[in-house]
Parts: structure tokens; sequence; C-alpha cells
């Protein structure tokens, strides 16, 4: 790790030691503060203290000042707050609304307008799959084929965004997306399944040496992903269907877990990785959409640190 201007870090609040483990994460944390500065917005407290990548709540929630644009709002506010349509989605609260480094908000922010503009939604992702998609039908958020259903992995695992498709030869696909941002894969190891090993033993793509090392951190969590993606290719009769995990270039933590994932599998045609900074370039080359610059500003425009 360089050494972290600790100074700067302090006049913005955004000195979190113990949370911010290597450079992106204390980078990301600045970058999100500054922008939360030039907006106007006062810093939220946690545990007694200011934090700047924080929003104060609950205007957090009234204003849904963590989104970009009204169009990003109003799906938010249908996604999220709809009690009914969020029904079984494990959305995090009070995190969604004030929290600016989650990774749960730049779903919303990066696919939000694509929910509602197909057409640019489909020449981003056939671009960024050369091809594999013809045409996006629709974008969902925390979508799960079947929570704790033993049909599919059985545990409560759900992509951050899901994208129905057309392929090329007219049959149906689908691609389910895990984001990530400021987290790394940390988190806990869930209790291992056996429906995992029957699920990865029917996609055929994991090298069974390789099998133990997919049950442990930090790549248990995109495997358990990836099991959901081929089970429900398999369960509903899918002609195509694939899982992307997605992430910042600069978050070692990912990129690191994605180099080991990739050497065990035997086959890649059911996993892709994609970073934010390749998705976000593919927007700017087929739209010139002023959400998509703020977007880009706001989340990896880094040159904007005051360092």
């Amino acid at each position: 790790m360089t050494r972290r201007p600790v100074d700067l870090l302090e006049k913005y609040h955004a000195l979190e030691l113990n949370t911010d483990k290597f450079d992106f994460q204390w980078r990301a944390r600045l970058l999100q503060s500054v922008w939360r500065e030039e907006q106007g917005l006062d810093a939220g407290e946690y545990r007694g203290k200011l934090r700047g990548a924080r929003l104060v709540m609950p205007q957090a929630k009234n204003t849904l000042a963590n989104y970009l644009t009204p169009t990003i709002r109003d799906v938010v506010r249908k996604e999220v707050d709809d009690p009914i349509q969020a029904k079984g989605k494990l959305y995090g609260r009070p995190r969604i609304y004030n929290n600016l480094l989650s990774s749960q908000p730049l779903c919303f922010n990066l696919f939000g307008e694509l929910s509602l503009d197909l057409d640019l939604a489909t020449s981003v992702l056939c671009d960024i799959t050369e091809g594999r998609i013809l045409r996006v039908t629709a974008i969902d958020f925390e979508y799960s084929p079947g929570r704790g259903d033993d049909r599919y992995t059985g545990d409560r695992s759900a992509f951050d965004v899901y994208v129905r498709y057309t392929t090329p030869s007219e049959g149906k696909g689908f691609v389910g997306i895990e984001v990530k941002y400021h987290e790394g894969l940390a988190d806990p190891v869930a209790d291992h399944r056996a429906r995992y090993d029957e699920v990865a033993s029917m996609m055929g793509c994991f090298m069974p040496q390789h099998l133990p090392k997919l049950r442990e951190r930090p790549l248990q969590q995109v495997w358990r992903d990836h099991l959901l993606a081929g089970a429900h290719k398999q369960v509903d009769g899918f002609e195509d269907g694939f899982f992307a995990f997605l992430y910042p270039a600069g978050n070692t933590a990912c990129s690191d877990a994605v180099d080991q994932y990739k050497k065990c599998l035997s086959s890649s045609d059911s996993f892709q990785e994609w970073t934010l900074e390749s998705l976000v370039d593919r927007l700017m080359i087929h739209s010139s959409a002023s959400w998509i610059r703020e977007l880009n500003r706001r989340y990896l425009d880094f040159s904007r640190l005051p360092l």
C-alpha cells in the first residue's frame, strides 16, 4: 500500500484505517467524499463519528441523493421503496440510501437508466459480449430464480443485476451480474451444500482438483453465483446464460480473486469478467448522455483527487 495522505483523508472525514485495507479502498472513499461535498451534501454520522462517504438519514432516503438522475431515482422508488416490488429482495437498508461506497447504489446508477433504454443496453452489452447478446429484453435488480429452492443452489444467493436477452439465433438468454466497488471478497464462507457439488458436476467447467479452493474465501462467493447461473440455465431451459463479475480494475482484491478463479476453470463459456471501466467506456462510445459522464466522474475519475 502506498503512503496515505492522512491530513487530506481527515479533512474529508475519510480516514478509515481499520476498513480500507488496500489502496483502491481509501482512494474510492476519498473520491466519494469529494463528490458528496461537490453536491453540497452533509457527511453522515456513524458510531459517533462523521463519515465522508455517508449521507445523513433520513434525508438520504427522502431525497435519494445517492442516485445520479431523476430517472434513476424513479427506478429506485419502484424497485426498492415499493414493498410489493421489493418483496423477497435483500436490499441493505439504510446502506442503499446513505452509503456512497456500497455496490447496491452503484447497480442502480449504472443500470437504472439502461433498464428504461433497452436500445442503449443492447448496444453496450452486445459490444462487451462480442455479439453474444442480440437484443436486451429486460433488466432486473437483486434477482434470484428461486431463493432457497433446491432445484437451483438451495441458498439465498441472488444476482445484483439480471439481464434477459435474445440470442443471435432468437433463443432466450440471460446474464446474472455480481457488482463490486469498494468491497473485497472477505465475507465469511457460507456452509457448504451438497447441491453445489451437484451443480458443479453438471456444469462441467470446473477442474475437480480445484473444488476445495472454490469452497473457501475469497472464491466461494464468486463460485456460488456462477453455480446459480449454471443451475438457472439448465432448470429453466435457456439457450444461453452466463455469470459476469463486474468490478473496478483498481480493486486488487477482486482482480486477484478473479485471476485465481479463472485458473480453476476448464471452460470459461459460462463466466465473464467485466471491469467497470470497460463497461463505462462502451457506454461513452454508444451514448453522449450526461449521466454517463457523471457516473464516470463520480466512481472512476481519480484524477480529480486533490493528492
